[in-house]
């Protein structure tokens, strides 16, 4: 609850902070909303750490405020797995999916340069199974992810967008689907592109 409350506060101040530090030649020729400003896309992910895999995809939505400024709406789809070793996690093999969804900002400092940051709450189905004894595991599990990045971007207002970045789970819920063995963080690389809508026909 308290996370979901700093993203909305995080959200509102740069909403609040745009509307006072745009330049001129960034407002919409006709004031307020602009169509042309909503983007739709998403991207893949992949993610590597020791004996550890996973791929998800990420479709999301959002609005470009400002040429320096992006908030939208993600939903992400996750599959991991972890294999299994006698050294590293007890001789047991996971596998576990997940989706879940939420919030994100993205600010351009360069017109090259992206940082993100993402609110997500995820429900997990687990799949255990430990070599050592025979025995299985299966469980289902909620948790929330605050994911923090950095890429390249090429990106214009109102055509459309390209970006690579590198992200890691700020927070240190054990069952982050973005989490190893022994909670260690698993390095997310994301790729992907957006299209802007059309902006709306003149009669």
């Amino acid at each position: 609850m308290m996370m979901k409350k700093l993203v909305l506060l995080l959200l509102l101040s740069f909403f609040f902070i745009n509307s006072y530090a745009q330049d001129e030649d960034e407002q919409p020729a006709n004031g307020g909303f602009k169509k042309e400003n909503i983007f739709i896309g998403g991207s893949i992910n992949l993610g590597f750490a020791q004996n550890t895999f996973a791929v998800g995809a990420t479709p999301e939505i959002g609005y470009s405020i400002s040429q320096w400024l992006d908030a939208g709406l993600a939903i992400n789809l996750n599959y991991t797995s972890q294999r299994a070793d006698p050294y590293f996690n007890n001789n047991t093999r996971i596998r576990s999916f997940n989706y879940g969804g939420g919030p994100f900002i993205r600010l351009y400092p360069i017109h090259f340069l992206m940082l993100h940051a993402q609110y997500e709450y995820n429900t997990i189905s687990v799949n255990e199974y430990n070599y050592n004894s025979n025995q299985t595991f299966k469980g289902n599990f909620n948790s929330s992810s605050f994911l923090a990045g950095i890429g390249y971007t090429q990106r214009i207002v109102g055509q459309g967008s390209f970006y690579t970045m590198i992200m890691v789970d700020l927070l240190n819920n054990p069952n982050s689907p973005y989490r190893g063995y022994n909670n260690v963080a698993i390095p997310i690389i994301r790729s992907g592109f957006n299209f802007y809508l059309r902006p709306s026909q003149k009669k």
